[in-house]
């Protein structure tokens, strides 16, 4: 399950406008599909390297397993859990992440680069 760039994303292409996320990196959800976007290609440009290693539709949901590797060579596993209404837009993600260092590490530097664009409250 190698990512290609002609490869669709899992959930992106498809937020609501009205959409939301919480996450573990995060101290509040944040919504809408523009700030959602500008978050999740932020996190993008601080991994090294990111690897699905399951992808699993069940019923409206999506279930989305990952390793990465942070920037500074921190490794993280993700699950993303990609709720869908009922004409099929993401209305809802939820993204956990462990284990707790890398985890800081990626929401101080997300703070750093997105706080004065989506609230410095929102990062730890």
């Amino acid at each position: 399950m190698a990512h290609e760039a002609h490869q669709r994303h899992p959930f992106l292409d498809d937020l609501t406008s009205d959409a939301e996320m919480t996450g573990t990196a995060l101290r509040r959800p944040v919504s809408g599909r523009e700030n959602i976007k500008k978050l999740i290609e932020t996190v993008a440009t601080l991994y090294k390297s990111q690897t699905p290693i399951f992808l699993e539709t069940v019923g409206s949901r999506s279930f989305l397993q990952y390793e990465a590797e942070l920037t500074n060579g921190m490794p993280l596993t993700g699950v993303a859990i990609i709720e869908r209404n009922a004409e099929g837009g993401v209305h809802r993600v939820s993204i956990t992440m462990s284990p707790l260092g890398p985890v800081l590490s990626l929401s101080g530097q997300l703070g750093a680069l997105l706080g004065n664009d989506v609230g410095e409250d929102l990062f730890l």
